[in-house]
């Protein structure tokens, strides 16, 4: 209790403010496109990624063998359960061959990508499967080929599903580059160990947690907003 009491003592808030005013712009910043960026790319890689789970599977629309598909979820399995902070570090020949170093905010995207793409994956395979399989066999009847099925079928009648997962997914690598900050990398999870946790400015760690707490917010809100309004069905 004596130590969250000098936290907010009133020098403590004032070195809290004038760090918030200082650094918090460019750490936001820093936040804001490693978060938007690692999304981009994982979505890139995730969504086709998705797209082959569900076609490739022995019920699908394009079956593969089985021990492909069997690899596949293998190798996703394994990448999804490895901790964040673990993974990091597993990756950072990877990183430093892509970016040159394994340090800063644009190193942290290679590892943000690697722990994030077979989650979207996931969800996108998750997405696809919640379709009315009546519509594909509609389809299917109708003699449309295999990628016509998915860009105009599977795709479109997923958006809301899709937008839903995609918001879950920036909103898990919005934390995830928190967390990068205890390994190297930028933005407000770097402030909040730089500052907050080595420093024990504490009101400084609190001030960046309110600050990811609200940026979640506004991804969720926008994410909920535009799944709504891509929801073609009627609603009653």
């Amino acid at each position: 209790m004596n130590q969250f009491a000098l936290a907010f003592a009133p020098d403590k808030l004032e070195e809290a403010w004038h760090v918030f005013l200082t650094e918090f712009p460019a750490g936001l910043w820093e936040t804001l496109y490693v978060t938007l960026l690692s999304t981009l790319f994982a979505i890139v890689l995730g969504l086709p990624l998705g797209i082959l789970l569900v076609t490739g599977d022995e019920k699908g629309i394009r079956p593969l063998p089985k021990p492909v598909m069997k690899v596949l979820n293998v190798v996703i399995n394994f990448l999804r359960s490895v901790p964040f902070l673990i993974l990091m570090v597993m990756v950072i020949p990877l990183t430093r061959v892509i970016v040159g170093t394994s340090i800063g905010s644009v190193a942290s995207i290679v590892p943000l990508v690697v722990a994030a793409f077979p989650f979207v994956a996931r969800l996108v395979e998750s997405s696809l499967r919640e379709l009315d399989p009546n519509i594909i066999e509609m389809a299917q009847s109708m003699g449309s080929s295999t990628m016509q099925i998915i860009f105009r079928v599977m795709l479109p009648e997923s958006v809301p599903s899709l937008v839903t997962n995609f918001t879950l997914a920036i909103t898990t690598i919005l934390g995830y580059t928190a967390m990068s900050g205890a390994m190297g990398g930028g933005g407000l999870g770097k402030i909040a160990i730089n500052y907050g946790y080595s420093r024990y400015k504490y009101a400084v760690l609190y001030l960046a947690v309110i600050v990811l707490v609200l940026l979640v917010q506004v991804f969720q809100s926008v994410g909920s907003f535009l799944a709504a309004k891509l929801d073609k069905r009627i609603k009653k």
